[in-house]
């Protein structure tokens, strides 16, 4: 498929999502929305151009840059039964209520609360301690800058998605981040946590194997229309797919 090709012929992950926000941006909803359809079916179907092509469409879907373009094209899946394009783009409602918001601001060992500037300045330190530290930090900012810190680890980001409750605005930090977000661990960590932000999870489904996406089924904790999603795609994916035995990203 011409779509899928023009994506993975960019090498950069970050050139290629802002390549599909750009199409977005002046491509006819009807047209392009067909394209992305026939996309989102091939990658099902186990299409390996299509499968990593599929990382930066979820990549741009879940960018602030495309929200428009997003609504465009959910409106355009359900008005024209676009069925793939409608399980990659559909927003379940949810029943639980948000984590906790309210904290005050650490001092991380200083003796007095420290502003969000100095918080930031500590997010580019090695000191590993203080990193895992920082994984508490209520401001998402500061999360930033943590999972940019080369010190960083997945175990470290897995344990920070896993924890209950979370708080959905540094979760979200999370799944906008193109060194962790398609993790494969990450990923699932992301969409198990009943208060990661579902207009986010959505999308990554679409990413998840298939021993992932029974995982996501089987949780009581996940909410209903995302597991309701994932059964979708359990359904649908191509049954001599590999994706049974892979252990890497999608």
């Amino acid at each position: 498929m011409l779509l899928s090709r023009a994506i993975v012929a960019l090498a950069d992950p970050a050139l290629r999502r802002d390549f599909v926000i750009d199409r977005t941006a002046v491509e006819d909803p009807a047209d392009f929305g067909a394209q992305l359809d026939a996309l989102c079916v091939d990658a099902e179907q186990g299409d390996e151009i299509a499968k990593e092509a599929l990382v930066a469409i979820v990549d741009a879907m879940n960018d602030p840059r495309a929200e428009k373009a997003a609504q465009r094209l959910r409106e355009e899946a359900a008005g024209s039964g676009l069925v793939a394009l409608d399980r990659l783009l559909r927003r379940p409602s949810r029943s639980l209520a948000p984590g906790p918001r309210s904290q005050r601001a650490p001092d991380y060992g200083f003796g007095r609360p420290l502003t969000l500037g100095e918080r930031k300045s500590l997010a580019k330190k090695t000191d590993r301690n203080l990193l895992e530290r920082l994984l508490g930090d209520p401001h998402p900012d500061v999360i930033r800058g943590v999972l940019r810190n080369p010190r960083l680890t997945e175990d470290d980001v897995v344990r920070f998605v896993a924890r209950v409750p979370g708080r959905p605005e540094l979760l979200t930090e999370v799944a906008r981040s193109q060194r962790w977000a398609h993790r494969p661990r990450v990923r699932l960590a992301l969409v198990l946590n009943p208060l990661s932000p579902i207009e986010l999870t959505t999308p990554l489904a679409n990413l998840l194997l298939r021993h992932e996406l029974k995982l996501v089924i089987e949780s009581t904790n996940v909410p209903m229309g995302l597991r309701a999603i994932c059964l979708e795609h359990s359904k649908r994916k191509y049954p001599h797919d590999r994706d049974d035995d892979a252990t890497g990203a999608a």
